[in-house]
């Protein structure tokens, strides 16, 4: 497995791997303004075709939403990454999604900590593509994002460049 967060000392650059398998888009492709327009932070987003969530990084989980749609986790190099299941979720109250991991827990690259059904989600008539956001884009010069297929904890999602130590 890849070491994720492994911040390299002469470019201060950060890997995130894939949270979960399936195809990678570009966040203009994703219909919804708070995603496509980056209001919320900068990143990718991916059409799953697994719905296993595993942790991208290295870090500790510091916030799983009461509904189980989303999960920030904190990076050892300081990042915040939003894992955000489905779109307009939230609207499930919790149906389609199981957790498998607590806040506070500390992570590694491709420990399981959530689930999302994608056939119960699709059922309710919600998107499944899953945004993934990092959140403190203050502290970043730039995200190269690696479009495509991906499988989750093996293959990277995205490259970090920091601006200086977080």
């Amino acid at each position: 497995m890849l070491e994720i967060f492994r911040k390299n000392k002469d470019s201060e650059l950060c890997k995130i791997t894939s949270p979960i398998s399936g195809n990678v888009i570009s966040l203009d492709n994703v219909p919804d303004q708070v995603f496509s327009k980056k209001i919320v932070g900068d990143g990718a987003a991916i059409e799953p075709n697994d719905g296993l969530v595993l942790s991208p990084c290295n870090g500790k989980i510091a916030q799983i939403f009461r509904t189980n749609h989303a999960i920030v986790i904190v990076s050892d190099d300081g990042l915040e990454i939003l894992i955000h299941l489905g779109l307009d979720t939230v609207e499930l109250n919790g149906y389609g999604f199981e957790r498998i991991s607590q806040v506070g827990a500390n992570v590694k690259i491709g420990d399981p900590i959530m689930r999302m059904d994608i056939n119960k989600v699709k059922d309710m008539n919600k998107n499944t593509v899953t945004p993934v956001i990092i959140l403190n884009t203050d502290n970043i010069s730039g995200i190269k994002i690696f479009e495509g297929i991906k499988i989750a904890g093996k293959d990277e999602l995205m490259h970090v460049s920091l601006k200086s130590s977080i």
